[in-house]
């Protein structure tokens, strides 16, 4: 939580100096996820005033990186990432480590979380099995996660090497054989191009293997988890025809980590210490690993293997269509994180058995949600704000390149709406995919792989991904257009304690359509005639001075917000009224009124948001007022931005008349262009609390 009489993270009014923080992103791709969250947490480090450095650990590799100039300067550091990150740098530092999703949707909350953070000890290089607690509810990844990620992060080059070059050499240098299939010529040029393409692939269950032990075990685990891959992958060496495949590396991955660290806490002589890592630990591991593996577990995991192989190999029809829509909805569901990524490594690892079906029917869903959510903006603009409209195309981009992440946006923003509408038709384009047996040489999807001559079934590939995209689509603008009609879908309210209905919004547009199904919603029951006509009591001079009972005061006023967008501007507010002492959870109250935000903008449109909060983490009802010159994306149904921004927070006792009665009278004021023109012309706080002493 966060005393109200905290200074301001980056730095204090008294000249101390500014406060640097240091970052690192990283996700099992590579593609879209680490470059999103880095983006995300310098954004919010530049709104908050903060210096902060992000290393990006992409799929082209390191970049930005952190020199030992940089980690010895910064006041804290922060991992957002689901696959192992060197921590050895960072000894003596303050170190939060989350999911890399907590980056992209919790920036603002992260770097307030950093400061509190645990001093990071020391202990492992490549990893670590004891992960650096998060502090005050992170969402780490577990270690047997972050392993396996880490270990598909190194794999899905070699897969993706192997099989373009496989699929092109068959493409160009085969020949229709009257057995079925095409056929390279020996010794021909592109029989070399196909050989290089099936050493990618070879490597590929070793790679596996040896980067999930990496992760765990450091670099002493790499030799025994690369060796026992090769033995997992080599069923010569116990009577498998197949082999153990995939599910066989990462049995050895895990076995060849843990045995290492278990290894490593055995106590030896001092003159023994300097050649463990080097000679003992790994020549112990591999013997005792590859052994083991040979000797005891290696047949029996290469006979589940061999039997899911077989299986999957002989799905036609009801079957088919049924494992398409399964792995459909697992790949839409969370676009990119770990449902997603468990299908992903499902079909990956058949790659190199042979069957590419289970990855075709992946790579048909893949783009469904990017490329769906693009074109949704396009087919009802009037739903979007403009910024969401650029974001949609955007998408479109991102989809025919088969990276998922492009939707995130649209379901961080509408999830009730969104998500559905994603795994829908992410199911049905998987469904169509198996129903037609499209395969997918490499472990990728999208239009992309299908123009790099790597799918099978074309035809059917793109009609699955069409209809998918298009269902995807229907349905969000769907249950969008229903959620927004059922905000709209009665305008009035009566004001307690006033004598004529007050329209909730401004100029009856559409963005404030959201409070104004709320206020209609939990609106008291209209007072009878007879009591409503009686007279209403004169405020003493005490309460005309005051505005909104007094719950609006200089001291919850701000000229100017430092934030740029509405989750930094509700916790920059939310500190704004801890300021009086009467907010107990700065946190809590920020939670709640993000949750409020979920369910639909509370973006009024005309330039005004009034987010608002019923929460016990307030001690009585409190309303805050703020400007931004730029403006901050609220999603407002006009496509304006905020400029005037009132938060609203009250207690649960009084959730109902005075909730309403605060809200109805800000739209009601609010309505008249003259006192926005004033609000907005006021050159200080007292003269913006003077303006706001006209709303009664």
């Amino acid at each position: 939580m966060t005393s109200p009489a905290d200074p301001p993270i980056g730095g204090d009014s008294s000249g101390q100096k500014k406060v640097k923080l240091l970052a690192v992103t990283a996700c099992p791709t590579g593609i879209a996820h680490t470059y999103m969250a880095a983006e995300k947490l310098s954004q919010a480090a530049e709104s908050l005033g903060i210096d902060m450095k992000v290393e990006t650990q992409g799929s082209i590799g390191a970049e930005n990186v952190l020199t030992d100039n940089d980690v010895r300067d910064a006041d804290g550091i922060i991992i957002a990432a689901d696959k192992d990150v060197d921590r050895s740098r960072f000894v003596g530092k303050r170190v939060l480590s989350v999911g890399v999703s907590e980056g992209i949707s919790h920036p603002e909350r992260l770097i307030e979380r950093v400061r509190s953070a645990p001093v990071h000890g020391g202990g492992g290089g490549g990893g670590s099995a004891e992960p650096v607690s998060g502090g005050g509810g992170g969402k780490e990844r577990s270690v047997a996660y972050k392993a396996l990620m880490n270990g598909v992060s190194y794999m899905i080059p070699f897969v993706v090497v192997g099989g373009l070059l496989i699929a092109i050499s068959l493409s160009l240098g085969g020949h229709t054989d009257p057995k079925g299939g095409l056929v390279i010529p020996d010794g021909s040029f592109w029989m070399h191009v196909n050989q290089i393409g099936v050493i990618g692939f070879t490597l590929m269950v070793p790679i596996l293997s040896g980067y999930i032990a990496y992760a765990i075990g450091d670099r002493p685990a790499l030799v025994p988890g690369m060796i026992g891959g090769w033995i997992a992958n080599t069923g010569d060496l116990y009577d498998s025809k197949a082999g153990a495949g995939f599910i066989g590396a990462i049995v050895t991955g895990f076995l060849a980590g843990y045995l290492v660290l278990w290894i490593k806490k055995v106590k030896v002589p001092k003159f023994v210490q300097p050649i463990m890592p080097i000679i003992v630990i790994p020549i112990v591991a591999t013997t005792a690993l590859g052994l083991f593996f040979i000797y005891v577990i290696g047949k029996p995991i290469s006979w589940i293997f061999e039997h899911l192989t077989s299986w999957l190999s002989g799905m036609t029809g009801t079957s088919a269509i049924l494992l398409g829509a399964i792995l459909g909805l697992m790949i839409a569901f969370d676009m990119g994180g770990p449902v997603n990524k468990t299908a992903f490594l499902f079909g990956a690892g058949l790659i190199a058995t042979g069957n590419q079906t289970v990855m075709g029917m992946c790579a048909a869903a893949i783009p469904v949600m990017p490329l769906g959510q693009g074109l949704a903006t396009l087919m009802r603009k009037r739903l979007y704000t403009e910024q969401e409209r650029e974001t949609g195309l955007a998408s479109l981009f991102m989809g025919f390149f088969g990276i998922s992440e492009g939707a995130i946006p649209f379901a961080a923003a509408r999830p009730a709406q969104v998500i559905p509408a994603n795994m829908l038709g992410g199911a049905v384009a998987g469904a169509i995919a198996g129903m037609a047996s499209v395969k997918d040489a490499v472990p990728h999807g999208g239009p992309i792989v299908a123009v790099l001559g790597a799918v099978g079934g074309v035809p059917m590939f793109f009609v699955a991904i069409a209809i998918g995209s298009v269902v995807t689509a229907l349905t969000t603008v769907t249950l969008v257009d229903l959620s927004e009609r059922k905000r709209r879908g009665a305008p009035l309210v009566d004001v307690p304690g006033g004598p004529e209905p007050v329209l909730v919004g401004v100029g009856a547009t559409a963005g404030g359509a959201a409070v104004a199904a709320e206020a209609l919603q939990k609106a008291p029951a209209p007072a009878p005639a007879a009591e409503a006509s009686a007279p209403v009591p004169s405020p003493g001079p005490e309460a005309a001075d005051q505005v909104l009972s007094g719950y609006l005061t200089e001291q919850t006023v701000k000229v100017q917000l430092a934030a740029r967008d509405k989750e930094a501007a509700i916790h920059e507010m939310a500190t704004l009224l801890a300021t009086t002492g009467k907010v107990n959870d700065v946190e809590e109250l920020v939670r709640t009124a993000l949750r409020r935000e979920a369910q639909g903008t509370t973006g009024l449109g005309e330039e005004i948001a009034i987010p608002h909060a019923k929460t016990d983490a307030v001690d009585s009802p409190l309303v805050g007022f703020a400007r931004s010159s730029e403006g901050i994306e609220w999603g407002a149904l006009d496509g304006t931005k905020a400029k005037l921004i009132f938060m609203i927070s009250v207690p649960e006792a009084a959730a109902g008349d005075e909730h309403l009665r605060i809200l109805a009278l800000l739209s009601r004021k609010l309505m008249d262009t003259g006192f926005r023109e004033r609000l907005e012309a006021a050159p200080d706080d007292a003269a913006i609390l003077d303006v706001l002493r006209e709303v009664h």
